[in-house]
């Protein structure tokens, strides 16, 4: 069962919109292929199947300008990035997009990236799996299995193996790939390769290459892996989701529990500053088929007797959707497509409940719990497993942050985030010409709304009978059922509707 991170996968990544698969993902495999090359390659060709999600929303998507950014090594979240074919002009990088047919292609988001230059010529074959989390499959012909979260060192040799071997094996885990009377060793460790190591390798005639991580190294073991094991946790130690949550994550990364509740506390001010700029009309950038709306709904809102903690915490969703869709900086929960809901919700239950700060922060713990759970059993990726696995996951995760800042206990938070997921289960991903806009936005507004009624309904007296690992299964394996037109490739749904194919892009 993957091990998940809350940083690394639930609660992050900080990214730009708008899709956390298709743009931040995209940035960490450019990122990590750029590393794997050994600098910025001076020609890239970066090839999506037909058949996927990428061949059909590369473009929409901003997944063209992630990879770009990713191999030129400038960060996701500056400038740059708008206008990335122009600064691989400028850095003398021929970066070529093509979509084709891959019978290889064993993912909706599969991708292969053949670099070149006048001396070296690498290929990397990956995915993005969702959430802003990837997989480099393959490398040079040789399967291997690198995920973003330690520092590889790679060296190719066929003489001086074992001598390689003798300085790489004290780093961590090693695994040498052969092919065609070569040999690629392949060194992943927690902290960065010491210059004796790199120099020793150079000695035997070696070029070593230092892929560094895109997320957090791994640094402990998993405190629970099932939502069951959550729960004993929990009321074992007397402690709510949230601490439960935020003791797993400390032990994971190996950080002191005041560097992860400060890192908290970064990411909530990320979907603050989101809100606050969609609301006010601060955004660089447009969006591409909506106008904002969020802060006429605020203002307006304000005279509706309808206007109360739901339908605010809908609009500020709604908000960051906004945000999300203008290309701006977002912080995923658990994706991009779902960055809208937990901010909405939580930003309200600050406001409304008076919370301190580490209380606020007590509530994401408390939604980050329930993604890690998903994130081991599942999937974020709406490409396998349909909106289910965003904004419904995003929906269940704010859920529980309600249970958690209203003082609930362990079992009414994990059974309010069970009753979310079983009301969304089945929902399809059908975004209106491949943007992650319609019906985004006003799916991440309900699913905030929503949250506050599961949490009620847990707290008042319900008695949820399907916990929530066997729900997470059930939401999974139905996932796998929809047919691909209904998965992120505007195939099917809403995107074949007359007045979505006929809408005007406004940029």
């Amino acid at each position: 069962m993957k091990t998940a991170s809350v940083f690394n996968g639930v609660l992050g990544p900080v990214m730009r919109g708008p899709s956390s698969s298709h743009t931040a993902a995209s940035y960490h495999i450019g990122r990590m292929a750029r590393d794997i090359f050994g600098g910025t390659p001076p020609r890239a060709s970066i090839r999506f199947d037909e058949n996927g999600s990428y061949g059909k929303v590369y473009a929409e998507q901003g997944s063209d300008k992630a990879f770009i950014t990713g191999l030129l090594d400038l960060p996701l979240l500056g400038d740059d990035f708008h206008d990335a074919r122009e600064a691989a002009r400028r850095a003398s990088c021929d970066v070529r997009f093509f979509v084709g047919s891959f019978p290889e292609a064993n993912h909706p988001n599969w991708v292969r990236i053949e670099m070149s230059g006048d001396s070296s010529a690498h290929t990397v074959t990956g995915a993005s799996i969702g959430g802003g989390s990837v997989v480099i499959s393959e490398v040079d012909g040789r399967s291997v299995d690198l995920r973003g979260d330690s520092w590889v060192v790679m060296a190719d040799c066929v003489w001086e193996r074992e001598e390689a071997r003798g300085l790489l094996a004290p780093r961590g885990k090693l695994e040498a790939f052969e092919l065609d009377g070569g040999c690629l060793l392949v060194s992943q460790g927690c902290e960065p390769p010491d210059v004796g190591t790199l120099d020793g390798l150079r000695k035997l005639g070696l070029r070593p290459r230092v892929a560094r991580p895109v997320f957090f190294p791994l640094r402990g073991e998993p405190l629970f892996g099932s939502a069951s094991e959550l729960l004993r946790c929990a009321e074992g130690r007397h402690v709510s989701i949230g601490e439960a949550a935020l003791e797993y994550e400390r032990r994971l990364l190996g950080m002191e529990r005041a560097e992860a509740m400060d890192e908290m506390k970064r990411r909530y001010a990320v979907m603050k500053r989101a809100c606050e700029r969609a609301l006010d009309g601060r955004l660089d950038v447009s969006m591409q088929l909506l106008r904002p709306t969020a802060g006429k709904i605020w203002e307006i809102g304000k005279s509706s007797p309808f206007w109360g903690m739901n339908v605010r915490a809908a609009a500020r969703a709604m908000a960051v959707m906004h945000a999300n869709g203008g290309m701006d900086v977002v912080c995923a929960a658990p994706t991009g497509g779902a960055a809208g809901t937990l901010p909405g919700v939580v930003i309200t239950l600050e406001e409304e409940l008076g919370l301190s700060e580490d209380e606020t922060c007590m509530a994401l713990w408390a939604a980050g719990a329930v993604g890690l759970i998903l994130d081991a059993r599942a999937t974020f990726a709406a490409e396998v497993a349909g909106c289910q696995v965003e904004i419904g996951a995003g929906g269940a995760m704010a859920s529980a942050a309600c249970v958690e800042a209203a003082g609930g206990t362990a079992r009414q938070t994990l059974d309010a985030a069970a009753i979310s997921f079983q009301n969304t289960m089945g929902s399809v991903c059908d975004p209106v010409q491949g943007i992650v806009e319609i019906p985004c936005h006003t799916r991440n507004a309900s699913a905030a709304g929503g949250a506050f009624v599961n949490a009620a309904l847990a707290m008042c007296g319900y008695e949820n009978g399907i916990p929530l690992d066997e729900t997470i299964d059930a939401v999974y394996a139905v996932g796998k059922m929809l047919p691909p037109e209904l998965r992120c490739t505007s195939l099917g749904g809403l995107s074949l509707c007359p007045s979505a194919l006929a809408m005007k892009r406004l940029r």
